[in-house]
């Protein structure tokens, strides 16, 4: 079946464009139909992130939510892994997080978890996607059968709460000078309350939302503010989060950037050490850095690769029984505590590493060289550039190319019409030639 409305992470696109107020209606509906089991009273908790259209959505999705018969409980803005903690701790039916997580403003997406804090299945989401293509006229709730919504209290303070008791009770974190940047986003009460909380000299940034400014010129995915601000303060780490909290980067305290790759080996370290591991190895995507995987070997544990994606990631681990895992762009999923990525969460833990060995940032973060790696995109217009003859010769020619002490990636964007290539190995200029060559056949088919 073809996914209509569903991507690799809910649904978003362009707020009142894609994301209008008439899908979001139908969306509460729908989910609501199917997770409406039972007979008592069905609830569904709504989290969001600090976009303008946040408003709109929610509205728009507490109106379907109440006209299948399930009440609502509002948060206002919280993490993304906040609203799948709560989803479960709280008994919900249903958790939704209005979010476009690293997007620009004016995009924005839903996003569900189920009553067990996960996000839901493929199969759900096209049960879902069925019913948003039906009349759902005769499924609709009696008038003295409809649901009620309220915002809630302290949902924030339960997850600061929750976030510190992640690390050892006697762990403080006294004596660290932090900046974190929340993204005008999710996090921007919560995760400095939690460092402050923790005994650290917080310098936040990214902490004045105004509906437009999420992700701009800041967060995870853009560094320069929070670099700066290290520098200027003198601050032992930089902690960037992202639009809705689920991902995170660090900057040491000479400014340099600590990516998701690196943070896993340091974590998947500690964890091994501890006893922690639930299996010897950790769950990363294709797109994770062969440094990393020689790391994790040298110290007698596995990389095990995935699809690029959270939530492949997250499969894999649930079906394998792994409890580390995570992507180089700093989705970190810790499936002791989380039922996702958290970017706080995972800051804590490298923090707690840190003040046990009582060393720089720079020194436990940087656990390994990671190879030279290029990635470059073709754009096309129609067709299927990879099954054309001279691509798939290309390939097999850059493959052999880099030998065993390399890897090329090949691979369709999952959003948009570009092919993205990737390969890595010890010597960059050989990896540069590789990728170029398949791109030179990726260009001459695709214009």
């Amino acid at each position: 079946m073809v996914r209509r409305y569903f991507g690799t992470d809910g649904i978003r696109g362009l707020a009142n464009q894609v994301i209008t107020p008439e899908l979001a209606l139908k969306v509460g509906q729908a989910a609501g139909i199917i997770f409406r089991n039972g007979d008592h009273r069905h609830r569904v908790l709504i989290g969001k992130d600090t976009r303008l259209s946040g408003y709109m959505i929610e509205t728009a999705l507490v109106a379907g939510f109440t006209s299948v018969g399930m009440d609502v409980l509002l948060t206002g803005p919280i993490p993304t892994p906040a609203v799948g903690a709560l989803a479960r701790s709280m008994r919900a039916d249903l958790g939704v997080m209005i979010s476009a997580s690293h997007n620009p403003f004016d995009d924005n997406g839903i996003k569900l978890f189920g009553p067990d804090g996960f996000k839901l299945s493929d199969k759900v989401e096209a049960e879902i996607e069925a019913l948003l293509d039906s009349d759902l006229s005769k499924q609709l709730a009696k008038s003295h059968d409809l649901g009620r919504a309220r915002r809630i209290d302290g949902v924030q303070d339960r997850y600061i709460e929750f976030a510190k008791l992640t690390l050892p009770r006697h762990l403080s974190l006294d004596g660290l000078r932090v900046v974190v940047d929340c993204a005008n986003g999710a996090s921007y009460k919560v995760a400095p309350g939690a460092l402050w909380e923790m005994g650290a000299e917080v310098f936040p940034i990214g902490v004045d939302p105004d509906g437009f400014n999420i992700n701009k010129n800041c967060g995870s995915t853009d560094l320069a503010a929070i670099t700066s601000k290290v520098r200027e303060v003198r601050a032992d780490i930089g902690i960037a989060l992202d639009g809705d909290a689920d991902r995170v980067m660090i900057i040491d305290e000479n400014g340099k950037v600590v990516d998701g790759d690196q943070l896993l080996a340091v974590i998947a370290e500690s964890w091994k050490e501890d006893g922690r591991l639930s299996r010897p190895g950790v769950v990363a995507t294709v797109m994770s850095n062969l440094g990393l995987e020689r790391y994790l070997g040298g110290i007698g544990l596995e990389l095990v690769r995935t699809p690029v994606g959270d939530r492949y990631v997250l499969e894999r681990m649930r079906a394998d029984g792994y409890n580390v895992g995570g992507e180089q762009s700093g989705h970190i999923i810790l499936s002791d505590y989380s039922t996702t990525g958290d970017g706080l969460v995972a800051a804590l833990q490298m923090l707690a590493v840190v003040k046990r060995h009582n060393k720089p940032v720079s020194e436990i973060c940087h656990r390994f060289e990671p190879l030279p790696q290029i990635l470059k995109n073709v754009r096309y217009k129609a067709g299927k550039p990879m099954e054309s003859a001279s691509v798939i010769t290309a390939i097999a020619s850059a493959e052999k190319k880099l030998g065993q002490g390399g890897r090329l990636l090949v691979r369709p964007s999952g959003t948009e019409p570009v092919i993205r290539v990737m390969g890595e190995g010890d010597d960059k200029a050989l990896v540069e030639a590789a990728v170029d060559d398949v791109i030179d056949a990726l260009t001459k088919v695709a214009a």
